[in-house]
C-alpha cells in the first residue's frame, strides 16, 4: 500500500500519532486509505448535494474495506459567474482544482481516490488529476438538474438568458422576466441540458472513468445515492486488481470520447477539456482529427439548447450505455477498451437498450448524418474554429455577411442590445481568449442575446473566445491563433466580409494575403488585462486553445 509510507513501522510513529490526533483507530490504518474528493459547495447549485454523495461513497468505501478520508476541490459556477469579470476565473480553475488534488494524493499517500465533481471545470480538472496521480479511481458525479417548466414547456438556463434578450427587444414584459427566473432552474443538480457538465460527466462514462448513470442520473433521485455507494465498492475492486487511470484513459479511450462527443452533440469546451485531459495521461490529441470522426458518427441526440430533450429524457432513454450500444452497431467504438467496471466496453453495453427512439435516434435514422462538433480552419482561424453545429439553423449552415468587431464581449453584449446588429451581420469578439482574456471567458451572454432578440437565424458570431454548452446558433469559438498572440483575427477590421462554410469546414475573411499582410505591420501587442495574481501568472503560462489551453512554461 502506499499509504504504508505513512502508516507503518517505527519511523513512521510521528505520522500516526498524528493519525491518531484524527480519530483513526489501528484497524483503520491497516486498511487502504481512499481520498473522497469533493466538490460540495454552498454556491453552486450542481454542488448542494455533493455532501449527500460523497456520504454514500464513503458508505461503499468502507464496506468495501476501505478506509475513505475526505477532502476538497474547489469548482465556479459559470452561470452565476457569467457576463463580469468572474468568468475570468472559471477556466482557469480547472488547472487550480489539477494541481490542488494532485498535491493533496501525493502529499498523504492516499492508495486510491473517488471523485466526487460536478460543473464545467470541476470534471476535466479532476480527471487530470486522476490521470497524474494514477492510483485506482472512479468518478461520481453530482447528477444533472431536473428540466424547469414554464407555461408548460420545459425549460432549463439558456431559456433564462434567451429570455433577457426578449425583455431586451421588447417581446416579453418585467412580470414575464420574473416568471421565467423563478421557474427555469427548479432543483440542485447540474443544469438541464447538454452543457458543458453534463457533456464532461457523460463522456467521463463513455471514456471509462465513471459507472453506468453518472452523466445522466438527476440529482434528486435516489439512485444517484445508490451510484455512489457502487463507486466506493467499484473503486476498492480496482485497488484490488490494481486497475489504473492510465490503463483506461488511453487513446482508444479519447477516440470513443470523441465519437460520443459527437453522437451527443455536447458543448464545444469539450475541445478544450479532452486534449488537456488526454495530455496529462500522456496522449497527443490534433483536433483535426475530431472532423475525421465527425464524418462517419451521426448525431444521435437533440437535447437542449439543440433540442427539445433534457438530461432526465436521456436518462430514461437508457442513458449514454444505450448511446453507445447505437453506435457499435456500426463499429464507431473500440468495445475492449477497460472501465472502472472492471470490464471492457463491450461488456459493459452488451445489454443496453434504447428505449426512447425519439430522445436517442437509431443510428439509421439520426437527427444528422455526422457529429455534433466542426473544426473549421481559414485564413481566420489557420489553427482551429469549433462549432456546435447541431445548435445551428440550417440556414446559418453558410452564411456571408459584413464583419462588427469588437474588442471585448461588454462592448459586443451593449451593441447587441442596443439595436446595433442587424440580420446578416457577423459578430466578432477578440482578445478574449485564453491570454488576451486572461482566461478565455465563456460568452453566453452574447448568444443568448442575439437568440432572444430573434437574430439567431441571421448573424453569425466569431471568438477567440468560448461558449457555454448553453450557447446556439452559428457561434464560432476557440479561434486559434488568438487576438493577443497576433492571430490574423486581430487584423479583421469593420465591414470587412466574412464567409462562414460549416459543411466545408471553412472560416475566411474575404481580404487578401497582401492586405492582411500590410495590416499586421501595423498590428502592435495589447499590454496585459492584468498584471498581478493567480490571473496574471496564467496569461503567461497558457498555451493555445486549440491545445486545450493548457499551462506550459515558456
Amino acid at each position: 500500500m502506499l499509504s504504508d509510507n505513512v502508516k507503518q513501522g517505527p519511523a513512521h510513529a510521528p505520522h500516526r500519532s498524528l493519525f491518531n490526533a484524527l480519530g483513526f483507530t489501528k484497524e483503520e490504518m491497516e486498511k487502504p486509505m481512499v481520498a473522497i474528493v469533493s466538490s460540495y459547495n454552498e454556491i453552486v447549485p450542481g454542488h448542494m448535494n455533493i455532501d449527500k454523495i460523497v456520504e454514500a461513497v464513503k458508505l461503499g468505501v468502507a464496506e468495501a474495506g476501505g478506509m475513505p478520508v475526505v477532502f476538497p476541490a474547489i469548482a465556479v459556477c459559470d452561470g452565476i459567474a457569467m457576463g463580469h469579470i468572474g468568468m475570468k476565473y472559471s477556466l482557469v480553475t480547472r488547472d487550480l482544482i489539477a494541481d490542488s488534488t494532485e498535491c493533496m494524493a501525493l502529499a498523504h499517500q492516499f492508495d486510491a481516490m473517488v471523485c466526487v465533481p460536478n460543473c464545467d471545470k470541476n470534471v476535466p480538472g479532476l480527471l487530470m488529476a486522476a490521470a497524474r496521480v494514477n492510483i485506482p479511481t472512479v468518478f461520481v458525479s453530482g447528477g444533472p438538474m431536473l428540466a424547469g417548466h414554464v407555461h408548460g414547456k420545459k425549460t432549463s438556463l439558456s431559456s433564462m438568458f434567451e429570455a433577457v434578450g426578449a425583455h431586451a427587444a421588447g417581446k416579453i414584459d418585467d412580470a414575464e422576466l420574473d416568471y421565467y427566473d423563478q421557474h427555469a432552474c427548479p432543483t440542485c443538480g447540474s443544469c438541464s441540458g447538454m452543457y458543458t457538465a453534463n457533456s464532461m460527466n457523460c463522456l467521463t462514462e463513455a471514456i471509462g472513468m465513471g459507472l453506468r448513470g453518472n452523466g445522466t442520473i438527476p440529482a434528486v433521485y435516489s439512485d444517484r445515492i445508490r451510484l455512489a455507494k457502487h463507486a466506493g465498492n467499484a473503486v476498492m475492486e480496482m485497488y484490488r486488481r490494481n486497475i489504473r487511470p492510465r490503463d483506461i484513459m488511453t487513446k482508444d479511450a479519447f477516440m470513443n470520447a470523441l465519437a460520443m462527443d459527437m453522437a451527443l452533440g455536447c458543448s464545444t469546451n469539450t475541445m478544450l477539456h479532452i486534449p488537456a485531459i488526454a495530455h496529462e495521461a500522456g496522449v497527443e490529441i490534433d483536433l483535426e482529427i475530431a472532423n475525421e470522426i465527425s464524418e462517419r458518427t451521426p448525431n444521435l441526440c437533440h437535447l437542449a439548447p439543440a433540442g427539445r430533450t433534457y438530461m432526465e429524457d436521456l436518462n430514461e432513454a437508457g442513458g449514454i450505455y444505450a448511446v453507445m450500444k447505437e453506435l457499435s452497431k456500426k463499429d464507431l467504438l473500440n468495445l475492449d477498451c477497460m472501465t472502472v467496471t472492471g470490464k471492457t466496453v463491450g461488456e459493459n453495453i452488451k445489454d443496453a437498450v434504447n428505449l426512447d427512439p425519439e430522445t436517442i435516434r437509431p443510428i439509421e435514422e439520426p437527427f444528422m448524418p455526422n457529429g455534433g462538433i466542426a473544426v473549421l480552419k481559414g485564413n481566420i482561424a489557420p489553427d482551429t474554429g469549433i462549432v456546435k453545429r447541431s445548435a445551428v439553423a440550417p440556414e446559418m449552415m453558410v452564411h456571408e455577411g459584413p464583419a462588427r468587431v469588437f474588442d471585448s464581449e461588454d462592448d459586443a453584449i451593449a451593441a447587441i442590445y442596443g439595436g446595433k446588429i442587424k440580420p446578416g451581420d457577423v459578430v466578432v469578439i477578440r482578445y478574449e481568449g485564453p491570454k488576451g482574456g486572461p482566461g478565455m471567458r465563456e460568452m453566453l451572454n452574447p448568444t443568448s442575446a442575439i437568440a432572444g432578440m430573434g437574430l439567431g437565424e441571421s448573424v453569425a458570431l466569431i471568438t477567440d473566445g468560448r461558449f457555454s454548452g448553453a450557447s446556439r446558433g452559428a457561434s464560432i469559438g476557440h479561434v486559434s491563433p488568438e487576438a493577443a498572440v497576433g492571430g490574423p483575427i486581430a487584423l479583421v477590421e469593420e465591414g470587412d466580409i466574412i464567409k462562414v462554410d460549416i459543411p466545408n469546414h471553412s472560416l475566411n475573411v474575404e481580404v487578401s494575403d497582401e492586405v492582411l499582410e500590410e495590416r499586421r505591420k501595423n498590428w502592435k501587442p495589447r499590454e496585459p488585462k492584468v498584471t498581478s495574481g493567480y490571473l496574471s501568472r496564467y496569461e503567461k503560462m497558457v498555451t493555445s486553445a486549440n491545445r486545450g489551453a493548457i499551462l506550459e512554461v515558456k
